[in-house]
């Protein structure tokens, strides 16, 4: 194979990290591991109209067997051999060949990668929100491949480690000393996730039986050696069965090969100036596991890059062995802009592994960021964050409520102020989607004022004043936190109870559409007080909190009389 002209693949260019500069090359021998994904077989038969399907009602789909699925997704055997050609061509070894993920990964040292791709890896320095130092790889400007490959490679992924994908979960301080461990502390107008059941009408007689909900769990940020994200079952045991005399739930782990991640390292939850993730996975966990107790639950590892994130999602939706109904991310960033964490070729990829969700009839609920309409981000504009802002997930923002007695008094946007609030907004990469088209979705706060898709489109309990108590990894302590990532997996043990409530097999599935043109008033409890920062709460539709709370027995029974 020629390697004379080289072509530089769409959506890939990038600059430094905002603050970050380099402190030198990166270092040529160290072993290094990129994921190169494939285009679809242009003889293959068209992927249906994700947005047609969606609109059918549940019980009505006709969805595509494995083996349809992927005679649609393949890719060609030819491409597949062009790429190994390529990669013997630079001393690369080539592993976990996926078709159905149309993605293979190639290994070599950091000089011969880098060689192959025509890039320049440096190693960068940065402080990150809290101030700490923190350190990753990073490139400058496009990736480039072989002409032979230009068309047949879409995507590279691994040769820029930032970090992409912060926890978004906000808490108040944990108990100052450990409690009994048969007893949380549950401070006057916080819930223990079980609570939540009755203001939010979850389905009675429904339980999560015979459903399977992923959750992403991301780590690796740390030296190493250093724990840097996970969970205890001993001490979710304790909380499931002593303190809110559940059964224990079914937990399952993948962990996506190739990215880094080390899988379940739980650390000390109790300092958030870390880097440690495992505050985030014990909320995820508890969340869903106590509103959807009888559900199985996959706990899929991957790393905070866009490779990790690429190949988890894609991992997730075509997961063939456990099957997920329902996707719950706790994670976002901002969407890309010069010197973000995202690509623009890496969203549209999640995106499109989204999509593929849809297909599928698997819902994915993201969580929709906590600094309101900044989003993290110090230029005085407003930001959508993503995976919240892609078209084909249910985006989930935030409240907070009041309960007295079991009934609702008040449930307002959640805005404590500049870090403390719900994110939402209008995005800049994704346009207006068909379903949001009788939505009176605003232009965006900044100029040009552009339209594009409104994040979110429901919303739930955030607030960490009236948050949930969920345990801490040492077992000895539980926390108040609230967060945008609190709310997506109470939106996932939903649709899971929801999923079980529909009659046969059938499946919420990508609810967006049928959401809009269906059930947009009447069956949510709709949001209409506060603000988060450039949009504010109203009738109907707002960029703070979609279409409001859930109503989840209007959801069941409207979707089941369709």
């Amino acid at each position: 194979m020629s390697t004379n002209h080289y072509v530089a693949l769409p959506d890939s260019s990038r600059v430094p990290l905002d603050g970050a500069r380099a402190i030198g090359p990166a270092h040529p021998q160290t072993p290094l591991t990129v994921t190169v994904y494939l285009r679809r077989d242009p003889a293959a038969q068209p992927r249906p109209d994700v947005y047609e399907l969606a609109l059918q009602a549940p019980t009505r789909r006709v969805l595509p067997t494995d083996d349809q699925y992927a005679a649609t997704h393949r890719w060609l055997d030819t491409d597949l051999k062009a790429v190994e050609a390529f990669a013997a061509e630079h001393g690369l070894k080539v592993e976990n060949p996926n078709p159905l993920a149309r993605s293979v990964q190639l290994t070599g040292t950091t000089r011969d990668v880098s060689d192959a791709f025509q890039v320049t890896l440096a190693r960068y320095r940065y402080q990150d929100a809290k101030g700490n130092p923190r350190t990753y790889r990073g490139r400058v400007g496009q990736i480039f491949v072989p002409a032979e490959l230009d068309g047949i490679v879409s995507h590279v992924f691994g040769l820029d480690d930032r970090p992409i994908g912060s926890r978004l979960l906000i808490r108040r301080p944990a108990d100052a000393a450990p409690v009994a461990h048969t007893a949380a502390t549950v401070r006057p107008g916080a819930f223990l996730p079980p609570q939540l059941q009755a203001p939010y009408a979850y389905p009675t007689g429904t339980d999560g039986s015979g459903q399977c909900i992923a959750v992403l769990a991301f780590n690796g940020e740390t030296p190493p050696g250093v724990p840097s994200g996970g969970y205890s079952l001993d001490a979710l045991r304790n909380y499931f069965v002593n303190v809110l005399h559940q059964d224990m739930p079914d937990i399952t782990n993948v962990v996506i090969p190739g990215v880094g991640t080390p899988g379940n390292d739980p650390g000390q939850d109790s300092d958030f100036e870390t880097a440690d993730s495992s505050g985030e996975i014990m909320l995820d966990l508890a969340v869903v596991g106590a509103l959807a107790p009888k559900a199985k639950i996959v706990v899929y590892f991957s790393r905070f890059t866009e490779q990790g994130w690429v190949d988890l999602i894609t991992r997730i939706v075509n997961d063939t062995e456990n099957r997920p109904t329902v996707i719950s991310c706790s994670y976002g960033n901002p969407e890309a802009t010069v010197g973000s964490r995202w690509t623009i070729g890496a969203m549209k990829r999640v995106d499109a592994a989204c999509a593929g969700a849809a297909e599928k009839n698997i819902s994915v609920c993201c969580a929709s960021g906590d600094d309101g309409s900044r989003d993290q981000v110090d230029d005085e504009r407003a930001h959508a964050d993503f995976p919240a802002s892609s078209p084909h997930v249910l985006g989930v923002g935030g409240t907070r409520l009041v309960v007295r007695q079991g009934q609702v008094v008040s449930e307002v946007c959640w805005d404590d102020g500049p870090g403390s609030r719900t994110g939402g907004g209008i995005s800049a990469v994704f346009p207006v989607p068909a379903y949001q088209s009788g939505a009176d979705v605003p232009p965006s706060a900044d100029p040009p004022h552009a339209h594009g898709r409104g994040v979110p489109d429901v919303s739930a309990l955030a607030d960490p004043q009236t948050g949930v108590v969920v345990p801490s990894v040492d077992g000895m302590h539980f926390n108040q936190i609230g967060g945008t990532s609190a709310a997506a997996p109470m939106w996932s043990a939903l649709l899971a109870r929801i999923n079980q409530g529909l009659p046969g097999s059938a499946q919420v599935g990508f609810l967006d559409p049928l959401l809009y043109t269906k059930f947009a008033t009447g069956v949510l409890r709709d949001i209409t007080r506060g603000s988060n920062g450039a949009y504010a709460s109203g009738p109907d539709w707002d960029a703070c909190t979609g279409l409001g709370s859930p109503g989840g027995q209007g959801l069941l029974d409207g979707l089941k009389a369709l």
